[in-house]
């Protein structure tokens, strides 16, 4: 448990003070604070050792978010974006983060021994305001968030599952489904985003082959639309090599537009949560967020959950002060060969 605690300060106030020192925001400003770790949740929670750190208000208005897996950062974006419009003229801070200390699997059991190789410590702290003031100092607007559960299915919500093996040690066991059911939350989630993203010519043609489908040929194949009509960067979260193949292949994307998941998967493995941020401080560290651009974040987790994120870029953004690809951005991307 202490290692455990020490390893998480090391990551969250790391990402907070580089956070504040990059937006120059008095912490008495803050009334929202949201914290998701899935697999380490202890009491006080991880919120109120942030609010303890910081000496945040006495009236902030406190979320600490557990078990909710790889794809709880686009859920503590949803819930940050709907108490800023009840809460006015604030700010929220969202911190995502993950921790291993106490979730290692010590066992034989091959499905959970998976998760070790995948996981890393990572974390990220990401301020919104609804302040109008704010707008011209912004990188980004929040554009949608949509989210897609599939959990009923009794498939989906094994599939990846804390649970002990047979001799009574504790680990992730991770399904031999969880590709098809990822997919098919995928499928889902694209369906929902893309009217709300996608022009006109794309929704139409989305439509027809639909109805085609649906009362003359259910053989037909569904129509996947262009999303790069409508998207300029892609995030997609690196939850192993191939996670990243499956939606490149099912989009229709060029090698460019899984860069950035490809190069935060070999620098830093799949650090949960945070990873889509680590993908979009890539895309600022190249160069190429440039102003109204649009960048779609896309994160699997257990459940099962599929959640997206849109944003457009107010400015052209350039790469924080202490971004993580800061020493090493020029290195990317590696070719490997299989």
């Amino acid at each position: 448990m202490a290692a455990a605690r020490e390893e998480t300060e090391q990551v969250i106030f790391d990402a907070i003070d580089n956070l504040l020192a990059n937006t120059k925001v008095n912490t008495r400003d803050i009334g929202i604070i949201i914290v998701n770790s899935s697999m380490f949740n202890p009491t006080a929670s991880l919120s109120a050792m942030v609010v303890n750190k910081y000496k945040l208000r006495s009236n902030i208005k406190s979320f600490n978010l557990g078990g909710m897996g790889c794809s709880a950062g686009v859920i503590a974006i949803d819930l940050a974006k709907d108490l800023l419009q009840v809460h006015k003229n604030t700010y929220a801070l969202v911190v995502s983060t993950e921790n291993l200390s106490r979730s290692m699997y010590i066992g034989n059991n091959r499905s959970m021994v998976v998760s070790n190789c995948l996981f890393r410590v990572g974390g990220a702290a990401i301020l919104l305001s609804n302040k109008s003031g704010d707008r011209r100092r912004s990188k980004y607007k929040l554009l949608h968030t949509v989210r897609t559960h599939t959990g009923a299915d009794d498939k989906s919500f094994r599939c990846v599952q804390q649970e002990d093996d047979e001799t009574g040690k504790t680990g992730v066991s991770l399904s031999k489904d969880l590709t098809t059911v990822a997919s098919k939350a995928i499928t889902k989630n694209i369906a929902t985003l893309g009217p709300l993203v996608l022009p006109l010519s794309e929704k139409i043609l989305f439509l027809m082959t639909y109805i085609h489908k649906k009362f003359f040929d259910n053989k037909v194949k569904h129509y996947v639309p262009d999303f790069k009509q409508a998207i300029d960067h892609f995030c997609i979260h690196p939850g192993g090599r191939a996670v990243i193949d499956e939606l490149q292949k099912e989009l229709g994307l060029l090698p460019i537009d899984v860069e950035p998941s490809r190069s935060t998967l070999h620098r830093f493995g799949n650090t949960s949560s945070s990873s889509i941020w680590y993908e979009l401080a890539y895309t600022e560290a190249k160069g190429r967020m440039k102003k109204g651009n649009k960048a779609w974040q896309i994160a699997l987790g257990s459940g099962f959950k599929c959640n997206s994120a849109v944003w457009v870029a107010l400015r052209n953004v350039k790469p924080s002060v202490n971004s993580p690809w800061e020493h090493c951005v020029a290195k990317y991307p590696v070719k490997l060969d299989f």
